[in-house]
This record gives structure tokens, sequence and C-alpha cells, in this order.
């Protein structure tokens, strides 16, 4: 069986969407208030792709940006690093729930922060407007990818040690 050498890449790269930055404004299904298009219900959405792609990414060190919607997607997988890493293989579906929705609307850096650690990959917004609209998109795609992480890494009210064994891996060296 041939070994992956190459991360694997956003679906969404040749889509014509709005962007912010250099990032895609992509639709996600959500019922969190924010900026983001809505998606349609039965697509699959950058949030799903994460998810799906998370595992097989994190085990980069390197990931070449192939557009826009990566950008999206890189973001979407380190916070998914930073969620995992705030769980324990003890914590309970519950306390999880509380867990990972008070850090996903906790205080976060945006691209031109001095704490956003891709500041070299992500154009900054370009006036107060813009960075505005940036915070509420990310603060959109947290709240949902913390809601559908639970019901991922949550099987029978238990962690799965499949999604556990990599909260200490660090996607291309970095965390949020």
């Amino acid at each position: 069986m041939p070994v992956r050498e190459r991360a694997y890449h956003s679906q969404f790269n040749e889509g014509d969407y709005q962007s912010i930055g250099n990032m895609f404004l992509l639709p996600i299904k959500t019922k969190f208030r924010g900026n983001a298009p809505f998606a349609d219900p039965n697509a699959e959405d950058i949030i799903d792709e994460a998810l799906d792609l998370f595992r097989a990414n994190c085990l980069f060190r390197n990931f070449e940006i192939k557009g826009n919607a990566d950008r999206v997607l890189i973001y979407l997988i380190l916070f998914i690093s930073q969620c995992l890493g705030s769980l324990n293989k003890n914590t309970p579906q519950g306390e999880a729930i509380k867990s990972l929705n008070t850090l996903a609307v906790s205080n976060f850096s945006i691209p031109s922060d001095p704490g956003f650690p891709l500041n070299a990959m992500y154009q900054g917004p370009t006036d107060k407007f813009q960075a505005e609209q940036m915070k509420q998109y990310f603060q959109q795609l947290r709240q949902e990818l913390a809601a559908r992480l639970v019901d991922r890494i949550y099987i029978d009210g238990q962690p799965s040690k499949w999604w556990m064994c990599f909260s200490k891996r660090k996607f291309m060296n970095l965390s949020l």
C-alpha cells in the first residue's frame, strides 16, 4: 500500500466565493449567528471537510496552500487541535460541550493581530469593517465546529481513543 506524502486540500478551492483578506467566506450549515452564507443542509461544508481531513492532515508538518479555502481549512484543523488539547480521556460529554463552547467564544486573534500564529500566510483585514467581518466569521466557524466535534468524538458518552490520540499532535508545528 503506497504511503500518502501530501496533505489533503479543500474541495472548495475551485469555487467562486466572496473573500475576506485571502480567505474565502465559505457557506456553512449552522444555527449560530454570523456572516457566513448558509450551505445546503444535505451537502458537505468546510466544517465537515475539516473534521473528515483532520486526522490525515494533522500528521503533516508542511502544507502547500492551493487556494483561499485551504486557509480556512488550516484554521479549522488548528482549532480542532486546540479543542482536543482542552479535553482529556476522562472528560464527560456534558463537560466537553461546555468546555468547547466556552473555548469557541473565548478571545482569539485574527490575521494581523500580534498573537495570530499564521500571519505569514494570511492577509490581514484592510479596515475595521473587514476586521469585524473576519472576527464574526471565525467566531461562527469556531462555534459550529465545537458543536459538531463533540458529536464526532463522543461515542456512547465516552471520548473516542481514535480522536483523543491526536490531542498532542501539532499540524504544521503550530497551535492557535
